[in-house]
């Protein structure tokens, strides 16, 4: 039986991968299916991808697939064609090549099964995949976002928003997708009858957002296609005008993959223009926030003096420190009401529809 999961150390693995020579591809996919028996599907799949040394991370559920992986550029092919083969519904599935990245961002594969490939909060039975928003292709969206009336809906958690959105897009103000669904229903729910385009990075969130829209009595419900990963390629290699302004967020090391050079979010200490987003440095937070250089350097990459002071004791005195907290609320909180975001009221958001 071939091994089914990473047994060497993670260090080991990153070392190794960045002492590769090769160039890898990053990609993104997704594909709302049915999966019979998701256990199954993923050792299939985990033996096919780690025989062509693709690195990353893949969710499967039994209604479909999500993953973002980084492939040598030599198997990428090979990769791709082992996708299209492993199941009817995925051939010829879109894959979305990243635009600006060097390929390090993964160093190990690991797939998980989980209830649902991407997290949203709905119990309803009579809910289905299989009546789904329209599909806009870059042109299409840029045609339709400016008619009168169109509503342009961020389908993403308010740190991406924060950083870089479709102009004249609507926030809908949470940290999960599974607390957006209902918002945005309801702060809709006036709007049945009007355009509604729904985006989000890859596609895959806007996609079930758009369905779950039109199961609510919402009627005339459209979602980018490949989001706005895919908007953005398309919009470059066709000469049309980048209606998507700033930086698109990315869950892998870069934090964020610029579309256009616009700085449109702040510094969360010192407010100044900046769009680069980081986790505190101190072991005992890792807050994700944006921090600009001057500050980067002040705090040694830290979110305040508090947790610069706390990195640079020794270690027994920071485990001390950290004791009983170390699974508290605020690590890795990403939360619009975190007092470090001090400046946000300054930021301007377009008006709610």
């Amino acid at each position: 039986m071939p091994v089914l999961h990473n047994r060497v150390n993670n260090e080991e693995l990153k070392q190794l991968m960045l002492a590769e020579t090769e160039p890898r591809t990053t990609v993104s996919f997704y594909q709302y299916f049915p999966v019979a028996d998701p256990g199954a599907f993923r050792n299939s799949l985990y033996i096919a991808f780690n025989a062509l040394k693709v690195f990353g991370r893949v969710y499967i559920a039994h209604e479909g697939i999500n993953g973002q992986v980084s492939v040598p550029a030599s198997n990428y092919e090979a990769f791709r064609d082992a996708l299209y083969a492993a199941h009817p519904d995925l051939n010829g599935i879109r894959m979305n090549i990243a635009m600006e990245d060097d390929g390090k961002s993964f160093w190990v594969l690991r797939m998980k099964v989980r209830p649902k490939i991407v997290a949203d909060g709905i119990d309803d039975p009579t809910f289905s995949m299989e009546r789904k928003g329209k599909y806009l292709k870059a042109k299409e969206y840029n045609e339709l976002s400016e008619k009168p009336g169109t509503i342009i809906v961020d389908m993403r958690n308010h740190y991406e928003y924060e950083v870089g959105h479709f102009e004249n897009a609507i926030e809908i103000p949470s940290d999960t997708f599974r607390d957006q669904l209902p918002m945005a229903v309801d702060m809709l729910k006036d709007k049945k009858d009007t355009n509604i385009i729904m985006y989000c990075t890859g596609g895959i969130r806007c996609e079930k957002a758009s369905a779950y829209m039109l199961h609510n009595g919402f009627k005339n419900v459209f979602h980018v296609e490949g989001g706005i990963i895919e908007y953005a390629r398309k919009a470059k290699e066709e000469h049309l005008p980048v209606k998507f302004k700033g930086k698109n967020f990315v869950f892998d090391e870069r934090l964020g993959e610029r579309i256009t050079e616009d700085v449109i979010a702040a510094c969360h200490i010192c407010g100044k223009p900046c769009d680069t987003h980081t986790n505190c440095k101190n072991d005992g937070c890792h807050l994700l926030f944006i921090q600009c250089d001057e500050c980067a350097a002040k705090y040694e990459g830290c979110c305040s003096e508090e947790c610069r002071e706390e990195k640079n004791l020794p270690p027994d005195e920071q485990r001390a420190r950290r004791a009983g907290r170390e699974n508290g609320p605020m690590i890795f909180n990403k939360s619009k009401e975190h007092p470090l975001r001090k400046h946000r009221d300054e930021w301007k958001t377009p008006p709610s529809p």
